[in-house]
């Protein structure tokens, strides 16, 4: 089912976008696949890295390729919880809006 009728897999927070994302390791390129809402109702921002998660490499590589596809500085993306597990949430500084515009253009989620 496709989430992106609602947008709500990032949130503004005090400093930046807070964003949940649904990681997929070893998925042959990096890459978002667009937002889907999981059957328990939370929307995710699903994304793709090439890295295999171990020893936190498929956590760096997505850290590293938000920050990319963003065109912030790698210190501002920040993995806040799901160290170990699928779903992540990550924080990201600077302006929410400008992030959220981006995120939107990205996912292929159409501005209200």
């Amino acid at each position: 089912m496709s989430g992106a009728d609602d947008p709500a897999a990032w949130t503004p927070v005090r400093d930046g976008l807070s964003v949940t994302v649904r990681l997929t390791p070893r998925g042959g390129r990096d890459a978002i696949d667009g937002v889907e809402r999981l059957a328990d109702g939370r929307t995710v921002l699903k994304i793709r890295v090439r890295a295999a998660p171990t020893d936190g490499e498929a956590n760096a590589a997505l850290l590293a390729f938000l920050a990319k596809s963003l065109r912030v500085p790698s210190r501002a993306v920040t993995l806040v919880a799901g160290d170990t597990a699928r779903i992540k949430r990550i924080e990201i500084g600077g302006d929410a809006r400008a992030l959220a515009d981006a995120l939107a253009r990205l996912s292929g989620v159409q501005a209200a």
